[in-house]
């Protein structure tokens, strides 16, 4: 028996920021003058991205006087520290965690009282006892749940988490786990004007997805899944922690290191799966370029992965919880059915993939 992505929720928070507005106030942060600014509204005009959502409200503006988490001078001095952030994330986490479970077990047989095992992933916040503790207090889920974290994996980690729900469901067929990821990319906002601070600047946005795994429910089946990993990209998409916020190495190479890197995959793939009979694509929407390297990599065109483009459209990289928004939208595609190849990537660099099917 294959165990099945039965339900998929997701929240996000405040209003959908449009990219312009978002590329007003980077230019004010930054301090450009109008050439520079030119040229960083062409990046976001370019990016593929029409709104994104943030924690922050600020980012609505450019006016600093409106500002409530930056420091409301053009400056944004005193930048706000790693702590200041990590209380953002402390606030915003558990409600929109919750909100996504909520939306995630309507209409399935599931109650909260029912979920066996809950899976958090994030890698854009953390304390302890954890965003899962919270959680399980507010949905009231039984005290004898099993928990686990999936940490700072980046934008592939969603991948993990399935896997691991798979595994639980196929060792324990009456297992019903729910997977939540929350990111707050956006809170990590840096404001040094560099390449790695203009891509991720441009790319990034906040949400959060609940994903309910069991064998009881049709949905879409779990079939097969394969790790990647190319280690000639390892200095070029890395996470760290730094004194104000989370600071992200994204070279804008990434693209081509994907490229070389998917036919090295396609070859590995091949020896697993039979590429011929994908009738849909999952692609994790990291950027427009991005995109169009995995697509063109597997001879596909965009129609096939469609969902992963309008996901970037509306809501940019959301870092690990973007691909289960793109997996929600084929989940609730009524004309789409077969198999679906759902592929993501990460630091490291770390290429997943997942075959599902979908009847």
């Amino acid at each position: 028996m294959n165990s099945q992505i039965v339900s998929i929720g997701l929240a996000n928070p405040g209003i959908p920021i449009p990219q312009d507005k978002i590329s007003r106030f980077m230019q004010m942060a930054h301090g450009l003058d109008a050439q520079e600014s030119r040229k960083l509204g062409f990046i976001y005009r370019k990016s593929g991205i029409q709104e994104r959502y943030s924690a922050l409200a600020d980012f609505h503006h450019d006016d600093p006087l409106k500002f409530d988490f930056f420091p409301k001078n053009h400056r944004l001095e005193p930048f706000p520290g790693t702590a200041s952030r990590m209380q953002i994330f402390r606030e915003v986490a558990p409600v929109l965690a919750t909100t996504a479970i909520r939306r995630c077990l309507e209409n399935t047989a599931t109650t909260p009282e029912k979920v066996t095992h809950l899976i958090l992933v994030s890698c854009t916040g953390m304390y302890a006892p954890g965003v899962e503790m919270d959680i399980i207090g507010q949905m009231g889920f039984q005290n004898t749940i099993e928990r686990y974290a999936i940490h700072f994996m980046g934008c592939y980690a969603a991948f993990n988490a399935i896997k691991l729900a798979d595994r639980i469901c196929r060792s324990e067929p009456d297992a019903q786990v729910i997977i939540i990821g929350v990111e707050l990319c956006t809170i990590h906002f840096q404001k040094e004007y560099n390449e790695d601070n203009v891509i991720a600047n441009a790319l990034f946005g906040d949400g959060a997805a609940a994903v309910l795994v069991n064998n009881a429910e049709q949905g879409l089946s779990i079939r097969k899944y394969q790790s990647n990993i190319f280690i000639e990209g390892e200095a070029d998409m890395a996470w760290t922690i730094g004194d104000f916020g989370f600071e992200m190495k994204l070279s804008k190479y990434i693209p081509e290191l994907l490229n070389r890197g998917i036919h090295e995959l396609r070859k590995n793939l091949e020896k697993k799966f039979d590429i011929a009979q994908i009738n849909h694509f999952a692609i994790h929407p990291g950027g427009k370029q991005i995109l169009k390297k995995m697509e063109a990599a597997f001879g596909i065109v965009e129609k096939q992965n469609l969902h992963a483009h309008q996901i970037l459209e509306r809501f940019g990289n959301m870092s690990s919880v973007t691909i289960l928004y793109v997996l929600s939208a084929i989940l609730n595609d009524p004309t789409m059915d077969g198999n679906v190849l759902a592929m993501g990537f990460g630091p490291g660099l770390t290429l997943e993939t997942l075959l599902l099917h979908k009847s």
